[in-house]
């Protein structure tokens, strides 16, 4: 396990929130995240990390894995110019996570709060979330309530719910 997947699972466990952790081999694509979906039960939210050509925003889109997305829906939902990914290095520096295992849980690398939480709002009344400890050799399932109502208050973080 990397200093990066203990420090996540640490913050959750000082913040006493609940989860099951469930390690495998490294995953790569949602195809990949089937064994984990099928371990827990329920779909992995695809994770986005976007951004404007200029980069004056940073935005974590996350959503269903089915959902064909367009950046061009959601920027115009958030008021933004056309979204496109971001950078590697600006993924690494501001949620300490690379691509193949982006998470909101690396919202809690960014203390200086830049990056925004787009949500899918079918996600809204999923029971059980699971995402990437910003490694993508394992997974962690939380509870929506856990999410929404602990997690993201202590990363400082209202998502922005959008339609997909």
């Amino acid at each position: 396990m990397s200093y990066i997947q203990n420090n996540v699972l640490a913050r959750l466990r000082q913040w006493e929130i609940s989860y099951e952790v469930m390690e495998h081999a490294p995953v790569h694509t949602m195809e990949d995240c089937k064994i984990v979906e099928q371990h827990f039960g329920v779909p992995m939210p695809k994770n986005l990390f976007l951004t404007p050509r200029n980069q004056s925003a940073f935005y974590l889109c996350v959503v269903r894995p089915q959902i064909s997305f367009k950046t061009a829906d959601v920027s115009r939902q958030i008021g933004s110019s056309r979204l496109s990914f971001a950078s590697a290095e600006k993924l690494w520096d501001l949620l300490r996570t690379l691509p193949g295992a982006i998470s909101p849980l690396g919202l809690l690398f960014d203390e200086d709060v830049r990056v925004q939480l787009l949500m899918d709002r079918a996600l809204q009344n999923a029971s059980v979330l699971v995402f990437h400890p910003c490694e993508n050799t394992a997974s962690v399932a939380l509870t929506s309530e856990a999410f929404f109502d602990v997690f993201l208050p202590a990363v400082h973080r209202k998502p922005v719910w959008i339609d997909v």
